[in-house]
């Protein structure tokens, strides 16, 4: 059982390399859908960070709105980092839950955990081996911006938080450049998957 981490900047194209994966028969796991998930009312992340934050954060209906959260938490890195101490763990052990589960019908499948600051906050060391997507911060941008509710702004302050591509690299066993054609991003894509099953086997 091998597990790798599927990482890269905003709009990198990590979810388009991740469903390839998982077309080669990869397990695939969301942790920003974790992440929902634990967050939502009833999940294990959602009263501590009530408590943390303030009731301020919910909407009418009782949810904890996202955006009201973030802003608690812009900016002002002993906030974040005690979000992400409320809600890592949770989405870890879901994570850890779906890959044995994976791995008990699947003994030399190969599981992929994608994350956009799986390095940022060290959780990269969970993994055997490191997938980076990289593209220009001009596509970033670019692909970014064709997401509902995108403004120019809001993406580059993000691209400007995470870490930059040329740091991330250090830590990477393939990197996957997506700034060309979908075809050349789905052939390097293969023959990292074909490398990582000459590891497994």
């Amino acid at each position: 059982m091998l597990k790798v981490g599927l990482t890269g900047g905003i709009a990198s194209g990590k979810s388009f390399v991740g469903e390839a994966l998982a077309g080669y028969g990869c397990l695939l796991v969301h942790a920003d859908e974790l992440g929902h998930a634990v967050l939502a009312a009833g999940g294990e992340a959602y009263e501590p960070v009530v408590q943390e934050f303030g009731r301020e954060i919910l909407t009418s209906e009782g949810a904890i709105d996202r955006r009201a959260l973030a802003a608690r938490v812009f900016g002002d890195p002993v906030r974040l980092a005690r979000l992400n101490a409320l809600v890592h763990p949770a989405v870890f052990r879901r994570e850890d839950d779906l890959i044995a589960a994976f791995g008990a019908q699947h003994p030399d499948g190969i599981a992929v955990v994608e994350a956009a600051i799986l390095i940022e906050t060290g959780s990269y060391s969970r993994f055997d081996k490191l997938i980076l997507v990289t593209c220009t911060e001009e596509q970033q941008v670019e692909r970014a911006l064709r997401r509902e509710g995108a403004q120019e702004c809001d993406i580059r302050a993000r691209i400007r938080r995470q870490m930059p591509l040329a740091e991330k690299r250090k830590y990477a066993d393939f990197v996957i450049d997506t700034s060309g054609e979908k075809e050349d991003t789905l052939r390097q894509t293969r023959a990292v998957y074909d490398a990582l099953r000459r590891i497994q086997s």
